[in-house]
């Protein structure tokens, strides 16, 4: 059965948990979540996975019209999630263009959300050293808008920041949404979930 490589792009360890750099693995602990399932790391796989089955009834379900869903978290660090990424794609036989990433977006304010097929990586290091890995940048990219820095800040110092307590309640918000979007770009195609989840 062919799969779906949904990754969520952040740094580990608890260090980074919270920082807008790991909205992509907010969002894929929280499909997680809802498939009821927890993560664990392959020998040599580089990567927490989780597998389970998308249904039109939602992820976790069973039934024939079943879609196996593999969610992968690098264990790498950031600029190097390409090597994670190609490992589990040579074990599970998935080609890139069943790949989704999700990760965080300078240029969309935050509560802002755009799904989109290939494109450049925006200086995005994750989703650089990923299109070096595949040969390729014609992968799924699910954008998770964290908004620009305030004032002088560098974006790369901002990136590595909490989102603020404030923010808390929508943030969750925010992450059910985009887990959302990746159900609906699995279950039902690019151009029906960007109608509905663009903004």
């Amino acid at each position: 059965m062919a799969a779906w490589l949904v990754v969520g792009l952040g740094n580990p360890g608890p260090t980074y948990a919270s920082h807008r750099h790991n909205a992509g693995f907010m969002v894929v602990d929280e499909l997680a979540r809802r498939a009821g399932t927890g993560f664990s790391a392959p020998r040599g796989m580089r990567a927490d996975v989780a597998e389970t089955r998308l249904t039109p009834l939602g992820m976790g379900r069973v039934g024939a019209e079943a879609q196996r869903v593999v969610l992968v978290k690098p264990r790498t660090f950031m600029n190097d999630s390409g090597a994670a990424v190609r490992k589990a794609c040579g074990y599970y036989g998935v080609e890139p263009s069943e790949v989704v990433v999700v990760h965080d977006e300078l240029d969309l304010d935050f509560e802002r959300l755009r799904l989109k097929l290939g494109g450049g990586d925006n200086g995005h290091n994750g989703l650089k050293s990923i299109r070096s890995a595949l040969g390729t940048g014609d992968f799924y990219r699910v954008r998770f808008g964290i908004g620009r820095p305030p004032g002088r800040q560098a974006p790369s110092d901002f990136v590595l920041t909490n989102f603020p307590a404030a923010a808390r309640e929508q943030l969750a918000l925010e992450i059910d949404r985009s887990a959302d979007a990746i159900e609906a770009l699995i279950g039902q195609g690019l151009e029906a979930a960007q109608n509905r989840f663009n903004s």
